[in-house]
């Protein structure tokens, strides 16, 4: 996988980690056909799932030593936080009372300490390598995925999230995002 992602991102063949992590930060927001880490890969495009996804089978076929672990945060967006983050569109696909969701990043290795990475929007800080970048979800509670992530995510998502709710959320910041 490291190589197509370096062939795919027009990145040399010695590229280092915070190169890697760059360029999936980069790829635009949005769900590609196939819902996988090849899929994302394929279409140069991805979700939070999909992206951090890509990036943990990189890290772990390139930098095995970071040990990427994969990690679901169950948290509400309010609109207020929604108009604040992406602009007025996004906020009124959020109802009043806030949309649930769960939202996909990573925590690896580095220099002995576990930092989070998030590549799920592109306009995210670039990580400087070291420390653990904002997440970019609220606060909410986070769950440590195990070897079946997917599906992990999917028990989430029916716990705590109204199904509609969430497209029309995910639809309008996909939309935002691609007009941005």
């Amino acid at each position: 996988m490291f190589d197509a992602l370096i062939a795919r991102a027009a990145l040399p063949a010695d590229a280092s980690l915070v190169q890697v992590v760059d360029a999936v930060r980069r790829m635009p927001y949005g769900r590609p056909a196939v819902r996988s880490a090849q899929g994302a890969l394929s279409e140069w495009r991805g979700t939070c799932s999909t992206k951090h996804g890509l990036l943990a089978a990189v890290l772990a076929e390139r930098w095995p030593q970071t040990r990427p672990r994969l990690v679901h945060r169950v948290y509400c967006c309010t609109p207020e936080a929604a108009r604040d983050r992406f602009g007025a569109a996004v906020a009124s696909a959020v109802p009043a009372e806030g949309v649930w969701d769960v939202h996909r990043y990573l925590t690896a290795e580095i220099e002995g300490a576990r930092v989070a990475i998030d590549v799920t929007y592109p306009s995210a800080p670039k990580w400087d390598g070291a420390s653990s970048m904002p997440v970019a979800a609220g606060a909410g509670s986070d769950h440590e995925a195990g070897p079946d992530p997917d599906r992990e995510k999917r028990v989430l998502e029916a716990a705590h999230c109204d199904p509609d709710v969430r497209e029309r959320f995910i639809a309008a910041l996909s939309s935002a995002l691609a007009a941005a």
